[in-house]
Parts: structure tokens; sequence; C-alpha cells
């Protein structure tokens, strides 16, 4: 039985284990939890979900709704303990974290041909087919070794948690249970702010005191994860047309709709905990406390999880990897993950897929076609290898409708043309996974 050994239990790692055993490939595993904890993972299990419990939107007018159906469709263990785990949100998937990650640790434990190895990487091994899905959060001395191999030692953005805050702990009087334009289920909590409250607010984000960043490193935030103290940096109102946007949230009490409303999302099964959407921040711990229990409706929050900071490391994957994610003149080393470029959780375990498929190919001396690039999957790997020559300006990417090729023919408004591209992405992923079952069988 071919071997392959796999770095990282997060959602990249297990999802390609889970791919690579499926095909007969014996995989080790090495993950550093229990014995080593990053900054910000604190749950010992596998494919720990950090920064939120959300997996994003689930219709096909956003892109990462096709790519989960995608990945749903091609029997991807993520997407099955997302389905199982789940909790209302909405239009979104959102999951338990606890009872997601349970699932695929379990999942994974059992699997005859999976061992799990709880050990710290340093160091790539020089030998043997190896995938590298350390993560954003790669430790420091891994993370040197990487940059001795790709040169690429200076690329890296911070990334920032939103708190949690317990349900019982929120003044249900004052926040109010409805879905932005009543779409789908009454699934999160809203609490207004008028215009006065809300101008009170944001003076005291922009004046409060942060955690600083070491001496020898560039403050670079990825945009689709800006703490919320950056925001609103950029001007009085970009909150009230940002995260704390009041459209469509109209307030029972009054009939009228807030000058800004801070939306929270259920976080586990049981209600018990909440989420502040798009409150990621980098401010102290005491000052959190402070300023978040000025909301209407938290004044007595009690905080299970304060929001934080923490660096997240890629490689330049245009530079480093060929079209199979392998690294240039070191084939035996595959990335996969969030270190690749790509960013959120659902493209990081899309991009372990592939990894895992391509590694168990090339195992067994079998030639993988890459997806389609009309596929969301297809999309993403053509995003970590069709950028600028120079590969300056690579940043991390969410998968979105503009890395797809645009549709031939006539024109068509925006809602209509995203409906089309995913209709030809799920139409042409199904064909190129009914010919790679056909391989599968002489594999």
């Amino acid at each position: 039985m071919e071997k392959l050994t796999i770095i990282g239990g997060g959602l990249a790692g297990c999802e390609a284990a889970w791919q690579a055993a499926s095909r007969n490939i014996q995989v080790t595993l090495l993950e550093m939890k229990p014995e080593h904890y990053s900054p910000a993972h604190e749950l010992p299990g596998l494919a720990e979900l950090v920064c939120s419990n959300s997996l994003r939107g689930m219709g096909m007018n956003n892109a990462v709704g096709c790519l989960k159906e995608e990945l749903r469709r091609a029997d991807s263990l993520f997407m099955q303990a997302a389905d199982v785990t789940a909790v209302p949100a909405g239009g979104a998937l959102a999951v338990d974290r606890q009872a997601f990650s349970d699932f695929i640790s379990d999942k994974i434990e059992q699997h005859p041909n999976i061992e799990v190895s709880h050990q710290e990487v340093t160091k790539i091994p020089a030998e043997g087919s190896v995938i590298v899905a350390s993560g954003p959060l790669t430790s420091t001395t891994l993370a040197q070794h990487i940059a001795e191999l790709t040169g690429s030692d200076d690329l890296y953005f911070y990334d920032a948690i939103a708190p949690i805050v317990s349900a019982e702990s929120i003044d249900h009087t004052v926040a109010w249970r409805a879905s932005r334009y009543d779409k789908g289920d009454a699934d999160y909590l809203n609490c207004p702010m008028n215009e006065e409250q809300y101008k009170q607010f944001v003076a005291e984000l922009c004046a409060a005191e942060k955690v600083a960043a070491h001496n020898f490193e560039k403050m670079i935030h990825f945009e689709g994860c800006m703490p919320i103290e950056e925001m609103a940096a950029r001007g009085e109102q970009t909150l009230a047309f940002g995260p704390m946007k009041p459209v469509g949230l109209p307030d029972p009490r009054t009939g009228k709709v807030p000058h800004a409303v801070i939306q929270l999302r259920q976080d586990n099964r049981h209600a018990s905990s909440y989420n502040i959407v798009g409150f990621q921040t980098k401010l102290t711990y005491p000052e959190q406390k402070r300023i978040f229990r000025t909301i209407p409706g938290l004044e007595h929050a009690e905080f299970e999880r304060l929001g934080s900071v923490h660096r997240n490391t890629f490689i330049n994957s245009p530079r480093c990897l060929n079209k199979q994610l392998q690294l240039i003149g070191q084939p035996h080393i595959y990335f996969a993950g969030q270190i690749t470029g790509v960013e959120g959780y659902v493209e990081s375990a899309a991009c372990g897929f592939m990894a895992g498929l391509f590694a168990s190919y090339n195992l067994t001396g079998k030639e993988l076609p890459a997806p389609p690039a009309t596929t969301a999957c297809g999309a993403l790997l053509r995003h970590l290898s069709n950028q600028p020559a120079d590969g300056c300006d690579f940043q991390p990417q969410n998968v979105n409708y503009g890395l797809f090729p645009p549709l031939e023919g006539k024109k068509m408004k925006r809602a209509l043309r995203r409906l089309a591209m995913a209709e030809r992405a799920l139409t042409a992923w199904d064909v190129w996974l009914d010919n790679i079952e056909v391989e599968n069988k002489h594999v």
C-alpha cells in the first residue's frame, strides 16, 4: 500500500487524509495538538474552527455556496460534518464548533488507513510524499523551514477573531430575533443603536488600546477579516455600511430601522453562546469588555471567548507551486489549505480535497485531470497559479465568481449571471466526477 504523510490536522489536512485513505493510500496524519497549541486554538480535537462557526452562504448567488455543493457531491468529509452539525443561521451554513470537530476527529481516527500521530513537525521530510497543511498558524520553526524551501519569508497578514458571549447574559428585552429582510428563519439576535450611541461607540473603538505588533513585523490585514477598530478608523460611517448595517432590520418595538445594528449568531447547537458577527478585533481584553458592554443588550455580557489577533502565514503559490499543488523542484511536497493563499474554511477544505486527490493519483502512477476552470474548485486552483509572472500581487482570496471564466453569450443581470455560472459549474463538476470515478476503478 502506498504511503502519504500529512502535516496538520486542520480542515485541509483532514480532508486530504480522508480523500487519500478512501483511495487505499496509507496516511500518517501529524498534528501537534494537544501537545502544542497555536495562539488561536483551544480545542484538542482535529479540524477546529477558530474565528467563526459560519461557513457562509448556502445560496448559489454566492460562489462559496457553489463550492460547498461541489464538495458535497464529491463525498467531502468536511461537508458531511457540516451538514450533520449545522445550527440555525438564516441563509448561511453555520455549525456547532465542538460537534464539528468531534465528528471529523472520530471519522479520521477510526479510518483503517489513517494513523494519527500527535507531534510537532519542525521540518518537512526530505523523502516520501508529503502534504503540508499546517495552516495559516504554522509554528515558527516549521514556517522558517518552509521559507527556506520557498524563498518567501515575508508574506504574511494578520487575522482577527470575534468575541463570543453567553446567551443568558444577553438582554432579550433589548435584542430581538430576526434575519435581515425576514429571509429564512429568525436566526440572529439584533442589538440596535441610535445615531448618538453609534457615534460614541465608533469614537471609543478608535481611541481604544490595541494589542501591538512585534516591532519587527508589519501589520497586514486581510480585507475579508478586517478588525472592527480598523474599519472604524476608515471613517465614522464605515461600520454603519459594513458589519453594523441596519438595512432590513426594523426594530419591532418602534417599527423603525435603527441607525446601526449589531448582529449575534448562534455559535453552538444548544444556543448557549453567540458570536458577535463581524467583530474581529485586536483590542486588548479589558478594552473589549469595556467597549462591547456599551452595546445595547450586551451591558451585562459574559464573554466565553474574547477576540484576539494572530499572524497568518501563506506562501507565494504562483511562484512556488505547480498546477497540482506540488512544490516546484521538489514534487514530493504538496501544499494545501490556507497556507497556499486560499482564504476561508470552505476554500481550505476544498484545497485539501484537491491535494489529497493529486497525491493519491500520483502515488499510484495515474494522472488526475484538474477540474475545469468553470468549476469552483477549478477556479480556486487557477487563483493559485494564474497570477502575474512575478507573483508580486498575490494575496489570499475567498472563492468568488470573479475567479471564474466569464459566461459567453448575451449580457445578464448579476443575479442571473451568478446562477448561470453555478449551473455551468455543477454540470462540469458532475462530468469531472464521473470521469475520475471511472479512473478510481483502476487506481
